[in-house]
């Protein structure tokens, strides 16, 4: 009767090192499920080159909130009713749509594959001009303290009303930026986020600085 000791101890053993591997799996399976939900809310992004200084510089790593600017067709859904049938989109933002001010990544479209990072300047009806080295949104001076160099401005987007759908975007490095100046007026279609929160270098830590405009309609 002695001899059976061995074998609950054994049996024990087993059931402890099962425990510890079914642990271990759920630990994982947590911590995966807890790093796609985070990439489907933010991405990582990476300031690359000198056209956001002074504000964000050279190899600053970045969140970007990926869903700042998500849209709902609700006319697409209301046509999954039967006996609905409603032309064209009826478009809502989750949260709000781009605002001058934001700090935006985005797909350039003028074919570069590497996604840039500029400021929203003006939204869609505005009309952007440049003028005595500043920009100008529906004919009122725009106040940038933010800003260290003039604004000048050459070529067909000097004088530009933004379309529906559309941003007009500068990089806060006015002489080193290729922008709107240089492409045009940016889908928001093509947006992929909302620069929020830098989180290296350890000295830059803090929120992304976006800016606000209250004396611009």
């Amino acid at each position: 009767m002695y001899a059976a000791a061995p074998a609950t101890k054994k049996s024990s053993a087993g059931k402890t090192a099962g425990r510890a591997i079914r642990e271990i799996v759920e630990t994982l399976v947590l911590a995966a499920l807890i790093f796609f939900g985070v990439r489907l809310l933010v991405l990582n992004f990476k300031v690359d080159g000198q056209s956001m200084l002074p504000n964000l510089v050279n190899n600053e790593l970045l969140l970007v909130n990926r869903n700042a600017y998500g849209e709902i067709d609700l006319n697409k859904w209301l046509n999954k009713v039967p006996g609905v049938d409603r032309d064209g989109t009826w478009v809502i933002h989750r949260f709000a749509p781009p605002e001058r001010g934001d700090v935006i990544v985005f797909n350039p479209p003028n074919g570069d594959t590497k996604p840039y990072i500029k400021r929203v300047i003006a939204t869609a009806g505005e009309t952007v001009t440049f003028k005595d080295d500043k920009v100008w949104v529906d004919g009122v001076e725009l106040p940038e303290p933010y800003i260290h160099r003039k604004t000048d401005c050459e070529g067909q987007y000097c004088n530009v009303t933004v379309p529906d759908n559309y941003v007009f975007v500068l990089g806060d490095n006015r002489t080193a930026s290729s922008d709107s100046r240089a492409f045009g007026p940016v889908p928001i279609d093509s947006i992929i986020g909302k620069a929020i929160v830098t989180y290296w270098p350890a000295d830059e830590i803090g929120l992304v600085p976006h800016h606000d405009y209250p004396d611009v309609p």
